[in-house]
């Protein structure tokens, strides 16, 4: 296996799940920022690894993959992580909290779309305001979704729910959105912090 590179911004929400799974992994792994805010993403050059223009991007095993997802299934699949519950309604109820962050939370909260809102009303402050307006009442579903006893999202094994929740639990602390209501939520992140995969995988830990 030659060398894995991942194409990511330390701040991106996508490319701390995929992080967090190259931890957990145990494959040595290499990091190649993206600055987003700088506009990297819409270079030629990136655009040649991902037409999107999003992060994260993983080069692996003569692969180049992207969407978060996606990229967590692949190191599934190869045997690198075992992270989806082998019970059918476990893994079902997993990809409901993993998808209510994913799917639905996850894009209209996206960097893009807040930059979107802010040349459209004018108002810089109308980005903490849209993404206060999205965090909350998504992470309040999923709180709903959690195992009632934990430690982690889905009970006594880190699935890949753990993987989507602690970057959003970031995402709210940055935009000071309140989570301090939400046990279940609360208690995966404690938990989580106690694993150097997900401590290592901070964005403080990435910043430039």
């Amino acid at each position: 296996m030659g060398a894995v590179i991942l194409h990511d911004y330390w701040r991106s929400t996508a490319s701390y799940r995929v992080r967090i799974g190259l931890n957990l992994s145990g494959i040595d792994w290499h990091s190649r920022p993206v600055d987003l805010v700088a506009g990297a993403q819409r270079s030629d050059a990136y655009r040649a690894l991902n037409p999107q223009g999003l992060v994260p991007v993983l080069e692996i095993d003569g692969l180049r993959l992207t969407q978060s997802m996606a990229i967590l299934d692949y190191l599934e699949d190869t045997g690198r992580l075992s992270l989806r519950p082998a019970d059918p309604a476990q893994a079902a109820r997993m990809r409901m909290a993993v998808q209510a962050i994913t799917a639905d939370l996850h894009p209209v909260c996206n960097l893009s779309v807040a930059d979107h809102v802010v040349a459209l009303t004018g108002r810089d402050s109308a980005r903490a305001a849209w993404m206060a307006r999205f965090i909350r009442p998504g992470l309040a579903a999923v709180e709903a979704l959690l195992d009632a006893t934990g430690p982690y999202a889905m009970g006594e094994l880190v699935t890949q729910a753990d993987l989507a929740v602690v970057p959003q639990l970031y995402n709210a602390d940055r935009w000071g959105v309140p989570v301090d209501d939400l046990p279940r939520l609360r208690r995966v992140a404690k938990a989580c912090a106690s694993l150097s995969a997900f401590r290592d995988a901070r964005p403080d830990a990435m910043a430039p």
